[in-house]
């Protein structure tokens, strides 16, 4: 594990521990974390401790060409219950990806330092949001980076049943007729996987986003 300076730099992916942690310290710049992002690095950090960076491997991405949607979900997509909306509430879908309670989950990494980073993006063109609404009231949504052909998922929430699912799943068809090629889901959870995420290689991640950015 590394301890980074002021220099806006990383060490080799290679060098992380089993876990997938690089390096700790550093700061949330703008030049920074967009370095993190091409570089196949992410934050991931409690609050009150060092910023953490991470390289997973192996690495848990969608493909959206993979996207499985169950027979319950295509029901409530069916039904119309909500409207889908992009970047129309990027403040807000963070914010309550910070204060939504998760079932299982004893706090929240998402602090003010990290809203105020990803805003930062946001208002740069690099940060994205889709957002589920009941009428004129946000119920769900995610937001992540984009950077190329490659979609970065952060965080997502939910205030009613199949909400962030609702948006999740527009988000990504709509991705997917824009060309993004992957979306990185960073580490494993029980619930992407229903959607089709699935592990590959930290090699094989690494030679995709660099097409990227060859190809866009």
């Amino acid at each position: 594990m590394f301890i980074l300076s002021k220099e806006i730099s990383f060490p080799d992916i290679e060098l992380t521990d089993e876990d997938g942690l690089l390096a700790i310290g550093g700061d949330l710049s703008i030049k920074r974390l967009l370095l993190a992002y091409r570089s196949g690095i992410f934050p991931w950090y409690n609050e009150n401790e060092p910023i953490c960076w991470w390289s997973p491997n192996p690495r848990f991405v969608l493909f959206p060409d993979e996207l499985k949607i169950s027979k319950s979900m295509k029901v409530v997509l069916n039904k119309r219950e909500f409207s889908f909306t992009t970047n129309k509430a990027f403040h807000d879908v963070i914010l309550n990806c910070k204060t939504v309670y998760r079932k299982e989950q004893g706090g929240t990494w998402i602090n003010n330092h990290i809203i105020n980073a990803y805003t930062k993006l946001h208002e740069l063109g690099f940060a994205h949001s889709a957002e589920a609404w009941i009428d004129n009231e946000l119920v769900g949504g995610l937001y992540g980076i984009r950077l190329g052909n490659i979609f970065f998922g952060e965080s997502m929430f939910s205030k009613t049943s199949n909400a962030s699912k609702f948006a999740f799943i527009n988000y990504i068809s709509q991705l997917q007729k824009e060309n993004v090629k992957l979306i990185d889901c960073q580490v494993y959870t029980h619930h992407l996987e229903n959607f089709g995420a699935r592990m590959i290689d930290r090699k094989q991640f690494i030679t995709i986003l660099n097409a990227s950015f060859i190809t866009t």
